[in-house]
């Protein structure tokens, strides 16, 4: 059975147990994600790959202490988190990460897309939603090469805290409870940065695909 098809218990006994197939195939699924979260603290690629061995090793060394109160992704980027906060202090980086995040979310950021065109935070299941969908675009448009170089391209060029939020949720799917707890933000932080992201991303596709109902 493939490691990532286990569940976090699983996963903890067999690297317990000193399996290296399910630590190597851990760090295949989240070494890439945790060298993006890294540099969010430190400056320099090559001190971020640092970062990231050692966070690896603190997983390994702090495999019997972990209990089970956040998933084991969660638990692995926590410890990713401290160890590039506080290299990121050594460094030099004075603001975390953290205040970067709150300090966007709390900022007047006009919305990339009509605000009318969204459910409120408050609706009950789903909030910052789209209350008036996009035009229903062709599957195969949607799938083509172009249009998913429109999609990187513009996640890509989004600021550091909405780039790394909605790469999270939306490219590798994972919960905002999973996003919050990682990159140690709060829930509504969470949110705010999701929705502006997914604004940006989906006016510059909306652009893409059908200009002529995208505002100049």
């Amino acid at each position: 059975m493939p490691t990532m098809g286990l569940d976090d218990q699983e996963l903890i006994a067999r690297l317990r147990e000193g399996d290296e197939t399910t630590f190597a195939e851990l760090v295949d699924a989240y070494g890439l994600g945790m060298l993006r979260v890294a540099r969010l603290h430190v400056r320099d690629k090559a001190v971020a790959e640092e970062v990231v061995q050692e966070a690896w090793l603190g997983v390994l060394t702090g495999l019997d202490s972990f209990e089970g109160r956040s998933s084991l992704r969660t638990w692995i980027f926590k410890i990713l988190s401290n160890r590039a906060k506080t290299r990121g202090e050594r460094e030099g980086r004075s603001i975390p990460f953290s205040a970067v995040a709150a300090a966007d979310a709390a900022a007047g950021d006009e919305p990339a897309v009509d605000a009318d065109r969204f459910l409120g935070d408050a609706h009950p299941s789903h909030p910052y939603g789209w209350a008036s969908p996009p035009r229903a675009w062709p599957q195969e448009r949607l799938l083509a090469r172009e249009t998913l170089t429109v999609v990187r391209d513009a996640i890509a060029g989004l600021p550091d805290s909405q780039r790394e939020v909605i790469r999270l949720r939306d490219v590798e799917g994972w919960s905002a409870e999973e996003v919050a707890g990682a990159l140690e933000i709060s829930d509504g932080n969470q949110r705010v940065l999701l929705h502006r992201a997914r604004s940006k991303v989906r006016n510059a596709l909306e652009g893409y695909l059908t200009p002529e109902v995208v505002t100049p």
